[in-house]
């Protein structure tokens, strides 16, 4: 089992509509492929995990790759993993933008900020522990979902 993160600049801002559009797909896509993960939008940046055998992680990557929503593409990891962190999460969406703008603010606190927007990191350990951040925040029980 192999775990990738990346993280991307978008081409233009992003909203709600382009992550739904990219989650929608990719969860009946991942779903057949037995691809797990989770995207992550701010409004400038994409941060996305997936999780999978070797084959079929390696090839959703370069599908990814090859779309023009997206520029400045950097590997953060790809690792071989014991057990998967989405296992029920064909490809789960969150937007970090408008809407979620207290989450929006810790994060940013806590990870910095670039173009007015959550700086996503650059090393594995930070990206899994800005999820698992995200995972919390969302689990409080004031959370306006």
């Amino acid at each position: 089992m192999y775990r990738l993160i990346y993280k991307s600049r978008s081409v233009t801002d992003l909203g709600w509509d382009i992550v739904r559009s990219i989650t929608d797909v990719s969860e009946v896509n991942n779903q057949e492929r037995g691809v797990t993960g989770v995207l992550i939008a701010s409004r400038t940046h994409f941060l996305q995990v997936l999780e999978g055998k070797f084959e079929e992680v390696n090839a959703t990557f370069r599908r990814i790759c090859r779309d023009p929503r997206h520029t400045e593409l950097s590997i953060i990891a790809f690792s071989i993993i014991d057990a998967r962190l989405f296992e029920s999460w064909g490809m789960r969406g969150i937007g970090v933008f408008d809407f979620n703008k207290s989450l929006e603010s810790a994060l940013q606190k806590k990870y910095g900020a670039v173009d007015g927007s959550v700086r996503f990191p650059l090393e594995e350990w930070q990206a899994l522990a800005m999820i698992n951040d995200i995972k919390m925040i969302r689990e409080l029980p004031d959370w306006k979902k």
